[in-house]
């Protein structure tokens, strides 16, 4: 595992709705951030159905959609998050 440091992680989920991909997607966020960076991470589940309007900020084009905010640079990562190794690269949590 690869050492973060004392920073934390600040994590976007965007949602529409409570569908199976989106609570996928969420279970799987929260396991990945507890097994690699137990208490060094922020999630925030936005839910595009409630406020569409916050899609633009990130430029969000599918869903479910995960924004690295922090730290630099953002990353994003489109999909329900299930392949565990490819989130990781993704993180940069993980050389590919």
């Amino acid at each position: 595992m690869k050492k973060t440091g004392e920073k934390t992680w600040q994590l976007r989920l965007y949602v529409a709705g409570q569908t199976a991909k989106s609570i996928t997607a969420l279970a799987n966020l929260k396991k990945i951030c507890e097994t690699h960076l137990a208490g060094q991470y922020e999630i925030e589940v936005i839910d595009l159905v409630q406020n569409p309007k916050l899609a633009a900020g990130d430029q969000i084009l599918a869903i479910p959609t995960l924004v690295r905010r922090l730290p630099s640079p953002i990353k994003k990562i489109i999909g329900d998050l299930s392949n565990e190794t490819r989130v990781l690269v993704g993180l940069d949590l993980r050389q590919g």
